[in-house]
């Protein structure tokens, strides 16, 4: 399952403008421009340049020395006097480097993965800015709609009440109507604003960048059952894949501990320059020995080991997580559409034939104007929350998309 899902088949419940912000090009934006993501992969590529020192060999110590020197007047021709070179290399035991290079490689291999799930989280959340903003837009041309045909209700109010047929409440009533809608209409644009600027700062542009209009998919087939999404997420999300490689980072750890409590090998050789006499050599072997492993190897050990039992712990907690997760965003999916196939197939039609009903009695005198205008705001109610519940759908599948690990797949 990929993001095209998120795109939906191709009907759009309003016609998009010339200049809309495509849901394809969002998604390129967080991944291009994003300071938060750009942070998460050069952290990841911070790691990745530690693998190469983790396993190599340490350096060797070069030592210059004036040996048995003569305190008084320090010169260089006592037979024992000599001037020495000498170069020595700590070997440690066989095995060790691997281990700590494998542990350097599982540990950047994990934070590569770390990123891939910044990226993912980025775009599910850029998609319910995305999607809160499409509801906004297509909510306020329901209120706009509404407004114009409660004008028309407060046209016809207007001319009833001049020859005598209703009472000046009516007019006064038809007056708020318009004066509320418009009130609406006004919070709708502030609350736009403040979404447009937090869509901008995830989309890693300046607050104030404009966003003319958004795409609002319908909605496509019925998404896979909640198995099969968890089987995409144990395969996919990075957050989970993550876990699992840390779990192996500190099980190599342990092995590096463990090896730490066997000697490392000194090998050195030195060249002894004498001024007055020949020249010698000396060859030197020495082993490192861990004479306190209480106080430093094993300590170092049970650390590991913790390690590696806290990541065994921290991946099978995200995996209840992910579960639960997924579970409820599926439930919250699958809930807005059904609501969305009653609302458009039995419910809207309902009310608006009711409203068509109050109208034509409102102009015989059958109602009073409350009446055809409770049934007007009932169908603007509908209306509005068949667009909200189409947006929860799709912020629904963004999430989805983020807890399997597909929502970076713009294809």
């Amino acid at each position: 399952m990929g993001i095209a899902c998120l795109l939906g088949p191709a009907t759009l419940i309003a016609q998009a403008a010339p200049d809309t912000l495509r849901l394809a090009n969002a998604i390129a934006m967080v991944r291009q421009q994003s300071p938060m993501l750009a942070a998460a992969r050069s952290e990841a590529e911070a790691l990745r340049a530690r693998i190469a020192p983790a396993g190599a060999m340490p350096d060797p110590t070069l030592t210059l020395g004036l040996m048995n020197r003569p305190l008084r007047g320090f010169g260089a021709d006592e037979p024992m006097t000599m001037n020495q070179v000498q170069l020595s290399q700590e070997l440690p035991w066989p095995g060790t480097l691997a281990a700590m290079r494998r542990q350097a490689g599982l540990l950047a291999g994990a934070e590569a993965l770390a990123a891939a799930e910044v990226e993912v989280s980025l775009v599910a959340e850029m998609a319910q800015r995305y999607f809160a903003i499409a509801a906004l837009d297509r909510t306020a041309v329901i209120h706009e709609r509404t407004r114009d045909l409660l004008r028309d209700y407060f046209d016809v109010t207007t001319a009833r009440y001049a020859v005598g047929d209703v009472p000046q409440q009516d007019v006064l009533q038809a007056q708020v109507a318009v004066a509320s809608m418009t009130e609406t209409l006004v919070v709708l644009a502030q609350r736009r604003v403040a979404e447009v600027a937090r869509l901008n700062a995830t989309l890693g542009r300046d607050a104030r960048a404009v966003v003319a209009a958004v795409e609002l998919p319908s909605i496509p087939e019925p998404l896979p059952g909640i198995d099969s999404l968890m089987a995409l997420a144990a395969a996919g999300r990075p957050a989970l894949r993550a876990a699992a490689v840390r779990v192996d980072a500190a099980e190599a750890g342990v092995a590096v501990a463990r090896r730490e409590q066997y000697p490392a090998l000194m090998l050195g050789a030195a060249w002894n320059h004498r001024p007055a006499f020949d020249d010698m050599a000396s060859l030197m072997v020495g082993i490192r020995l861990p004479v306190r492993p209480g106080s430093r190897q094993q300590p170092r050990i049970l650390e590991m080991d913790a390690m590696a039992a806290m990541a065994a712990a921290m991946t099978t907690e995200l995996t209840n997580q992910t579960w639960a997760a997924l579970v409820e965003a599926r439930a919250e999916a699958e809930r807005a559409r059904a609501l969305t196939e009653l609302y458009a197939t039995a419910i809207l039609p309902q009310a608006s034939a009711a409203v068509e009903a109050a109208l034509s009695a409102y102009r015989v005198g059958s109602v009073d104007y409350m009446t055809l205008v409770e049934s007007q705001m009932t169908v603007n109610r509908y209306q509005v929350e068949l667009v909200q519940l189409t947006a929860t759908y799709h912020q629904a599948v963004a999430r989805i998309h983020a807890l399997t690990g597909t929502a970076g797949d713009a294809r």
